[in-house]
Parts: C-alpha cells; sequence; structure tokens
C-alpha cells in the first residue's frame, strides 16, 4: 500500500509539473487573423511597444463627437476572441460621443509575443497611455469594459492606471477558482488574475454583468464580484458566449457617474 501511495503520489507530481508547463497553452488559445472581419474604414489602427513586441489596438472615433474632448472606453475581449470580431457592437456608444479603443493581447491576431498576465497588464497600461495622449480624449472620463477574459485584462489596469468607471461582464473572481477542474491546486497558476482583489481596492464606480446560465464562468462569479465591489449585480438572459451588450444598461451607469 506504501509503495502504490507513493506511485500516486509520483503521478499527481508528475501532472501537476506538466499542467504548470503547458497552462498558458492552454489558458490562452489565441486565434490568428485570416479569416477575421476587415478593419472598418474608419478605425485608426494602433501598434503599441511593449517587451511583449507590438501589440496592436483599434481606436474607433466618436460618430458623434461634441466640441469637447470625448470620454474613451477601453474594451478587453473574452479568450478565444480578436479585437476583428468587436467594432460593429460598439457603434451604438460612439454614437453617444464615446470614443472606443479595443485592446489586442500579445500573441493573438497580428500582435507579436506571448500572452500572461504580466504581458497583457503591460499591453493594458500601453493602450491608457496612448489614449489619454490623444488630443480629443478626455483623461478624466476613461471608463475599462473587460468581457471573461478581458474582466481580468481591465482589472490590471485598474490596479495601475486612474478610470472614471469600470465595467465587468462575464467575469471571474480568479482564474484559481479553476484549477481544479484540471485536478491542481490553486497556487501553481501561474497568471492568477485576481479581479475579486481588484473590485475590492477599487474606488470608483463598478458594473458587474454576468448571464444568469453561464456554464464556463458561474453566476457565482458574478454575485461575489458584485459583494466585494458593494454593488448590484445585472443577470442577463444568456449564457457565457451569447450575452449582447445592455447599452440602456451601460449608459444609465455612466449616465449616473457623469461619463457621459
Amino acid at each position: 500500500m506504501i509503495r502504490a501511495a507513493g506511485v500516486l503520489a509520483a503521478i499527481l507530481v508528475a501532472h501537476w509539473i506538466v499542467l504548470f508547463l503547458v497552462q498558458r497553452q492552454l489558458a490562452f488559445p489565441a486565434p490568428r487573423a485570416p479569416g477575421a472581419t476587415a478593419r472598418p474604414p474608419d478605425t485608426q489602427p494602433v501598434w503599441l511597444a511593449t517587451d511583449a513586441g507590438r501589440t496592436e489596438a483599434w481606436f474607433l472615433p466618436p460618430l458623434h463627437p461634441g466640441s469637447s474632448p470625448a470620454p474613451l472606453l477601453i474594451f478587453a475581449h473574452g479568450n478565444a476572441e480578436l479585437i476583428d470580431y468587436w467594432p460593429d457592437a460598439f457603434e451604438t456608444p460612439r454614437r453617444w460621443g464615446m470614443a472606443v479603443l479595443l485592446v489586442e493581447y500579445p500573441g493573438y491576431g497580428r500582435s507579436e509575443g506571448r500572452p500572461s498576465q504580466a504581458s497583457i497588464q503591460a499591453v493594458m497600461m500601453a493602450a491608457y497611455d496612448w489614449a489619454i495622449a490623444q488630443e480629443g480624449v478626455n483623461s478624466e472620463r476613461v471608463v475599462a469594459y473587460g468581457r471573461s477574459l478581458g474582466g481580468g485584462a481591465v482589472g490590471t489596469l485598474a490596479r495601475n492606471r486612474p478610470l472614471a468607471a469600470l465595467i465587468l461582464e462575464s467575469t471571474f473572481t480568479s482564474t484559481r477558482a479553476f484549477a481544479h477542474r484540471w485536478g491542481a491546486p490553486g497556487f501553481l497558476v501561474r497568471d492568477p488574475f485576481d479581479n475579486l482583489a481588484v473590485v475590492r481596492g477599487f474606488r470608483r464606480p463598478i458594473l458587474v454583468l454576468h448571464g444568469d446560465h453561464d456554464d464556463i464562468v458561474p453566476t457565482r462569479h458574478g454575485r461575489a464580484l458584485a459583494a466585494a465591489a458593494h454593488t448590484d449585480l445585472h443577470l442577463l438572459p444568456c449564457g457565457h458566449n451569447d450575452c449582447p451588450q445592455d447599452w440602456a444598461l451601460i449608459r444609465n451607469f455612466l449616465s449616473r457617474h457623469g461619463v457621459v
């Protein structure tokens, strides 16, 4: 029995070692650009330089610009997605007079480098710094909006740059919460994206949205984030990857807090 227990322990440790080494390939299934929708003609491509290499972003100006600098919505998409998929979805806030910045991740699409929490954080900060330096952007009305993995991306930004508000959709408390699915302890996770700690320390308004039958990031994650942020959880009639943007709800949130 002792020998059998030793063999099982060795197998378990070997399994953990393999998971530790390959987890980023599993966690970041980065799609390439071929087959994606062409960039809209009114979109400005931006190349952000970090230690990870050159990473792409798309700047979408307001469709109805006002006389003063525009508020900015920085969007970080979910896993296995590209910025190429998202311009049409953001026409509504552009009609309100907002500018939109879609930020890619290292190693996704046409971008160089490899994705990790550190490289994504560096790109998000570089995107923010580029954006607020633009003459037509109001640096005091920058909102970060993250969906799924993007919630972790904007969470890293919220820790390092001032934001007027934070929107989290279908976001997890931390990737450590999913380690058990692979039969591993949470401490082996290399990119934890601790969103629960982020919302606890964020002192500006937070909007938490979550699909009411999400089977990838269960609703309990949204409930925990909302509770930690001392705000309401807004449940949407969807799963994880089929949630339409509730722009009426988002505009109400941004209007109440003086962003639009």
